[in-house]
């Protein structure tokens, strides 16, 4: 087999669309999301608590 036709039978098998994964993305974007608002809400709640210690604590 020569590279040209073996750099094409590698393309062509890397364009083929992978079934064992298809049905994984709304999971992953539900966890993405949960993970995403999680962190959003402990950064505004640290800082807001980072701020009122700050102003009690001088």
């Amino acid at each position: 087999m020569s590279e040209r036709s073996e750099t094409k039978r590698v393309n062509s098998e890397l364009s083929k669309p992978d079934d064992d994964y298809g049905d994984l993305g709304e999971p992953r974007n539900r966890r993405i999301r949960i993970i995403a608002w999680t962190v959003i809400v402990a950064l505004i709640l640290g800082g807001g608590g980072a701020t009122v210690l700050t102003i009690l604590l001088g």
